[in-house]
């Protein structure tokens, strides 16, 4: 007597795994749809840390050259274009100079103004840098609404984003 093994799949097991599949899917597609938009606010949010971290750094970098609170050009380590300085912090014109990149993103004639950048991405998903308006006066950070980065809570700016962005 020959013995013969199966090989393969039986059309009914086929079919239940495609079943479990269906099942799987129609679970988890309504999750991930909603998340284009939290990968945008996600990214706003990181340019702005990304702007503040800069801005102190620069002004790390004037303190220790004794820099006054007058406008004063400074070529900082690693970056070809200088940067202008106000109240010892970068001014809006020249502070995308200080950052590392801000891909994604394109900037306004001004400088300071940072809009997400993509296919489906509203004009007023942005984040913007305010230069230092006094001495002894760190710049500020501000999102769609007015709303600025340290003044407003973190779920304040996100519901806003959620809408703008």
């Amino acid at each position: 007597m020959i013995k013969t093994s199966q090989r393969g799949f039986t059309l009914i097991e086929l079919v239940v795994v495609i079943v479990i599949l269906g099942i799987l899917a129609a679970f988890a597609v309504p999750r991930f749809i909603g998340m284009e938009t939290e990968a945008r606010i996600s990214s706003v949010r990181n340019l702005a840390g990304s702007l503040r971290s800069a801005a102190a750094m620069a002004h790390g970098v004037c303190m220790a050259q004794n820099c006054p609170n007058a406008s004063t050009v400074i070529t900082l380590v690693g970056i070809a274009t200088p940067v202008t300085f106000v109240n010892q912090y970068p001014n809006n014109l020249t502070m995308q100079q200080a950052l590392e990149n801000a891909n994604g993103f394109t900037v306004n004639a001004a400088g300071n103004q940072f809009t997400k950048t993509g296919a489906k991405v509203p004009a007023n998903c942005w984040v913007q840098y305010n230069q230092a308006a006094a001495a002894n006066a760190a710049p500020t950070i501000t999102f769609p609404g007015g709303l600025t980065l340290g003044v407003a809570t973190d779920a304040q700016i996100d519901a806003q984003l959620r809408t703008a962005c």
